[in-house]
């Protein structure tokens, strides 16, 4: 069975950190880009970091730049996203996503994305 899933997710205060998991099975992802992307209650989901398959490649929102971290481990099957310097408006599920094309999975379409995971929740707040 092919799938994606997160985890890592909870409730964290600010300026903290958490590290999110996302693991495949059923494929490999050595030569898929990963991308993270976020959903907040209210908003539309948004494209946060991405990692290319190939030459690791890397993409950052503007919003998480220099306190997010995306890093795969191909032996693992398994790409993570650190996340530092935690912000009540990184409140959101976060959702990974993969496809074989890194300009996909950094501009889009995303209702074309290959796979997607279910989502893991993060909550920052004191």
């Amino acid at each position: 069975q092919v799938q994606l899933v997160e985890s890592g997710g909870g409730l964290v205060q600010p300026g903290g950190s958490l590290r999110l998991s996302c693991a495949a099975s059923g494929f490999t992802l050595d030569y898929y880009a990963i991308g993270w992307f976020r959903q907040a209650p209210g908003k539309e989901r948004e494209g946060v970091s991405c990692i290319s398959g190939s030459d690791d490649n890397t993409y950052y929102a503007d919003s998480v730049k220099g306190r997010f971290t995306i890093s795969r481990d191909n032996a693992k099957n398994t790409v993570y996203l650190q996340m530092n310097s935690l912000k009540p408006e990184d409140t959101a599920v976060y959702y990974c996503a993969a496809d074989r094309s890194y300009a996909r999975v950094v501009a889009g379409p995303r209702a074309y994305l290959e796979h997607w995971g279910r989502g893991t929740l993060v909550t920052v707040s004191s």
